[in-house]
């Protein structure tokens, strides 16, 4: 193994508070949403992309005002993450610098552009990360950007660090080994390996 790629929400960080802050906070602005969003109403969605967020969240707007409405929530939320940041697994620094001095560590995940960004600035941990790829820059699933970050870094054989079902299915359409992070957002119960903390890493690897 030459490489770890890891996804975000439910691995590297739980973002759903802050997440849930800023975007009632933007929904107030509209008069035609109805609902009010809670923190398991966010965990509920954790991995998808911002198109079927949107759908589940507003499903009785139209489809244009949906996404209008979801833009806007997710360019607050960049904003408001970058400012005041969201909650890191334990001993996540620690355990990205001792894998640093071994691996090539990089991100991929199903975020809108600007997200991965705001976790870098909020915590100072871009220092640890070689490239990073979401489906909001590309507009493609997160298998496909998992490839473009092996043949882009010349990977020869990483291995995915994820939460849910999605990342396994990605996992296997890249051809990676896949790691379970059993303390996440996702209920996974076929994978190569599992952790229950992220200082887990340290004993799998």
């Amino acid at each position: 193994m030459d490489s770890i790629i890891f996804d975000l929400d439910g691995t590297l960080w739980d973002s759903t508070g802050s997440v849930i802050d800023s975007w009632n906070n933007t929904l107030a602005k509209y008069s035609e949403v109805t609902n009010r969003l809670t923190v398991e109403d966010m965990r509920g969605v954790m991995g998808l992309v911002i198109g079927d967020i949107a759908k589940i969240f507003f499903h009785y707007l139209e489809e244009a005002r949906r996404l209008e409405i979801i833009n806007d929530c997710c360019i607050n939320e960049c904003e408001h993450l970058e400012k005041h940041g969201a909650t890191l697994y334990d001993k996540l620094e620690e355990v990205l610098e001792a894998l640093s001095n071994k691996y090539k560590l990089f991100i991929v995940s199903n975020c809108q552009c600007g997200y991965v960004e705001s976790f870098f600035k909020a915590h100072g941990l871009d220092k640890y990360f070689i490239d990073y790829e979401c489906s909001g820059k590309t507009g493609l699933p997160k298998g496909e950007n998992i490839k473009l970050i092996m043949e882009r870094n010349n990977l020869a054989s990483p291995i995915y660090v994820g939460d849910t079902e999605g990342d396994l299915r990605a996992s296997r359409f890249a051809g990676i080994p896949f790691i379970y992070a059993r303390y996440g957002f996702g209920n996974v119960t076929e994978y190569d390996y599992v952790i229950d903390n992220f200082q887990d890493l340290l004993r799998v690897l």
